[in-house]
């Protein structure tokens, strides 16, 4: 039986030799320097782990977010994982989230002992909060909304759900950072809210790392013990606990990107979001679902549903462009989720989507010559099909 392989260097191999591609790290690294210039200066101080850049990455970046307090960890992951270890969840709780997510969401709920309960997705491929009372039991300790590919989820609705049931809410915003709801950022509206800095997020790092957010001092201090062995000082372990602590040179890097990139790159996706969106409309066999005019989607990933969606990724890859699945396999059928007991059908909505849904390149580094191959390939495929 052969073992699991690391599938990721063939990936950025691949990646990395298309001419329109998801993955922009080349472009947006073209000069480290500045960068560089400051790891230097870490080397001749040497506080490599939660040194002073972290502390300084966690005030820049809940100011960023209109929050009390920042809490960076070693990734997104962790992030929602800590958030539930902090407010009590653990074995036999349940926690209501979305089936069309990515897998750490699910495996956060999972690590700790407690149940997800899934609801189905609306049109706008985020939870649907109407269904989400229907869910709730007494075994229902947070609601987990997913703010998925940057676009908030209907964040006013799942607020009076979360204060009338008195049910906290852990936003996963992993893909969100800068993402607002009638012009209020995401992050009002959660108790917690998670983030990664995965290199291919809107703000990322060279690694892994996470960040959460919250306004309630008490779930800070717990976070910042849980991340760090339980520890209240180098002497006292108040809980055994874990490891997960933002690295201070992915800090540093974060901390250059959130001053002098971010706003560039939330500006950029969301121009060539909307020009996707004008062009894509063109074409009959393409749905871009409904924007909201309230909510900012800071595109992340830029989907729709293709008709025949498999051929024309084959299609677009042929031809040099960068086309992806996120995700063909929705979390209710997973085979990790196979104790859940769910089938084919529990959660049409979702399954609707992963079976139709292609991610196409959006990042701020396309320009409109890129923008318009894409498109055109795309009708040319229609053309022919």
């Amino acid at each position: 039986m052969k073992s699991s392989t690391n599938f990721y260097p063939t990936q950025y191999q691949l990646d990395n030799v298309r001419e329109i591609n998801h993955n922009y790290l080349l472009e947006q690294f073209q000069n480290p320097e500045p960068i560089l210039d400051q790891v230097r200066d870490l080397i001749k101080r040497g506080d490599y782990t939660l040194g002073e850049v972290v502390d300084e990455f966690e005030r820049v970046f809940s100011e960023q977010c209109g929050a009390a307090f920042g809490i960076g960890v070693g990734s997104g992951t962790d992030a929602l994982f800590l958030a539930l270890k902090a407010t009590g969840i653990g074995q036999g709780d349940e926690v209501i989230t979305t089936p069309y997510t990515f897998y750490a969401t699910i495996s956060a709920i999972v690590r700790t002992g407690a149940k997800p309960v899934f609801v189905d997705i609306g049109k706008d491929y985020n939870i649907n909060a109407e269904r989400i009372p229907d869910a709730i039991t007494q075994q229902t300790k947070a609601i987990m909304p997913v703010h998925w590919s940057g676009n908030p989820c209907d964040v006013i609705k799942i607020k009076d759900i979360s204060e009338h049931y008195k049910i906290p809410i852990i936003a996963d915003a992993c893909h969100a950072i800068g993402a607002t709801y009638d012009s209020r950022k995401i992050g009002e509206f959660a108790d917690i809210s998670c983030f990664s800095l995965h290199p291919l997020k809107n703000l990322n790092v060279w690694g892994d790392g996470g960040v959460m957010i919250t306004d309630n001092v008490a779930i800070a201090d717990n976070v910042m013990k849980l991340r760090n062995h339980g520890l209240v000082d180098r002497d006292t372990c108040e809980r055994f606990a874990y490891n997960s602590r933002l690295d201070s040179l992915q800090a540093i890097v974060a901390n250059y990107l959130i001053k002098h990139q971010l706003q560039q790159t939330t500006d950029g996706r969301v121009y060539n979001a909307a020009y996707l969106d004008e062009r894509l409309k063109e074409i009959e066999e393409v749905k871009i679902p409904d924007r909201n005019p309230l909510k900012k989607h800071v595109f992340h990933l830029y989907m729709g549903e293709f008709k025949h969606r498999d051929e024309l990724k084959a299609y677009l890859l042929k031809h040099d462009i960068d086309a992806k699945v996120h995700y063909p396999i929705p979390m209710h059928l997973q085979p990790a989720a196979r104790f859940l007991n769910h089938r084919v059908g529990d959660f049409p909505m979702a399954e609707r989507i992963a079976n139709n849904c292609l991610s196409l390149p959006v990042h701020e580094f396309l320009n409109r010559i890129q923008l318009d191959r894409m498109i055109n390939t795309i009708k040319d495929f229609y053309q022919k099909v």
